[in-house]
């Protein structure tokens, strides 16, 4: 064992691998290189060198740096120890790391460089920086496979023990948007644009949260990603709603999420209406829900709004500017309106189509949505009851058929129906309710006579 100062080992360039020479050419590029052949650029106090046999280990302190001889890569740490033996040759790093290059700056309390494979350990506090779009990894453990050419044509990320990602998208100008925060049990990260988090995962920012079993996120060109095992999705602010399924699908453009999409026993709840269905699809535009969609045969879809029932094989619902404008129901078609307190039914219009329009209007700074009208097409029936104030009676009930029924609402805000338009093949029946006649019980009945014999 023998002692060499600091000099001595950057002049021996001893120090984990061996130098370029005069004669070698200069160094090429990071995407040409190969394999990463460590050169000492500074220690600041000793370095010292041990040979046990064919392996030799190598011991520096007071502050170290490194980089490859191809400039890919820097490594500087309060001191370092290189075990040589043949091609697994590995350098530990202990105290204040930091790695850099080309696309990442990571800092930890400790970490490792693998010859075998090009792979960076980082143990202890690790907070990594992506430099192309600022996106962060913050956690205990952290293992790297950076991009070398020949050995791997991407660089891959992966972190266990519930690291903290902070994904950076981008506005519709083009700058830097709001991040996404993903944490996870485990995270393991392809190039810039692919993550996969597995274990009790959590999606959050400022106008939404989800959670699930794991997420997949690409926002590269195709800009998609699942949350699945028991997902849930939350938009927050004013324009909030929940959905639930065993699988949601991601839609991102710009890496801004356009379309959300819950599969099997979907179940979405938004300002306006609860919402079950095989199938459950939200439409976002500027982070504002304008379009709810269903549709599925083992669980047809069903909405209860707070006046109305709607059920068909699809349906959707529009709601530009926050405001419901329009619903449509597809195939065994059917609306019903407010329950009756007495007997629990609703009146209704069924149809091959049926669409509703509705109008809001703000009174006493509240938006109130009232029902306009109803149109359904293709064998169309409507059951509805019609109640008279200006006779103690109950209401009658008018029973129609036609190939096309069209219902106006009275308008102002008042319930009811004012006009009822029906074509095509047109019948029906009115009915009106027979009054009771309850005998006058003061008054006395007169004696029946006896039978003649």
């Amino acid at each position: 064992m023998r002692a060499l100062t600091g000099m001595m080992l950057l002049a021996t360039a001893a120090l984990v691998q061996r130098p370029c020479t005069a004669q070698q050419r200069p160094a090429a590029p990071a995407r040409a290189s190969t394999t990463c052949r460590f050169r000492l650029e500074f220690v600041g106090r000793e370095g010292r060198q041990v040979i046990i046999g064919a392996d030799t280990t190598y011991y520096a302190g007071g502050g170290v740096r490194l980089a490859c001889a191809d400039g890919s890569a820097k490594i500087a740490s309060d001191s370092i120890a290189s075990f040589a033996r043949g091609p697994n040759t590995l350098t530990q790093f202990i105290g204040h790391v930091r790695y850099q290059d080309s696309l990442t700056i990571q800092t930890s309390n400790l970490g490792t460089y693998y010859r075998a494979g090009e792979r960076w350990e980082a143990r202890g506090n690790v907070n990594t920086e992506n430099l192309h779009n600022g996106s962060t990894i913050i956690g205990p453990s952290l293992d790297y496979f950076r991009l070398l050419p020949g050995v791997r044509d991407t660089l891959e990320l992966y972190a266990v023990n519930r690291p903290t990602i902070t994904y950076a998208t981008e506005d519709s100008a083009g700058g830097r948007g709001e991040p996404y925060v993903i944490v996870a049990d485990r995270v393991r990260m392809k190039g810039n644009d692919r993550v996969w988090a597995g274990g009790n995962t959590t999606v959050d920012r400022s106008d939404f949260a989800a959670k699930g079993d794991s997420l997949f996120l690409n926002t590269g060109a195709t800009g998609s990603g699942s949350l699945i095992g028991q997902p849930e999705m939350r938009g927050l602010g004013r324009d909030s709603f929940s959905l639930k399924g065993r699988r949601i699908d991601l839609t991102l453009e710009r890496n801004v999420l356009t379309y959300v999409k819950a599969l099997q026993d979907g179940h979405a709840v938004t300002a306006d209406v609860d919402l079950v269905g095989d199938t459950i699809g939200l439409d976002l535009e500027q982070n504002q829900l304008i379009q709810t969609l269903a549709w599925g045969d083992s669980t047809l879809p069903r909405a209860v709004t707070a006046d109305y029932e709607i059920r068909g094989d699809s349906l959707a619902f529009d709601t530009p500017a926050r405001r419901l404008s329009e619903v449509r129901s597809f195939a065994r078609a059917w609306v019903g309106g407010e329950v009756d307190s007495a007997t629990g039914d609703r009146d209704w219009i069924k149809g091959d189509t049926v669409v509703a329009r509705f109008t809001t209007a703000d009174s006493a700074g509240v938006a109130r949505t009232t029902l306009t009208d109803l149109t359904a097409t293709g064998s169309a029936h409507s059951w509805y009851r019609v109640s008279d104030r200006r006779r103690d009676a109950l209401p009658s009930i008018n029973y129609s058929r036609g190939d096309r029924i069209m219902i106006v609402m009275k308008a102002g805000g008042r319930r009811g129906v004012d006009q009822v338009d029906i074509r095509g093949n047109v019948d029906g029946v009115h009915l009106e309710a027979t009054p009771v006649i309850v005998p006058d019980s003061t008054v006395a009945v007169p004696p029946a006579k006896p039978a003649a014999r």
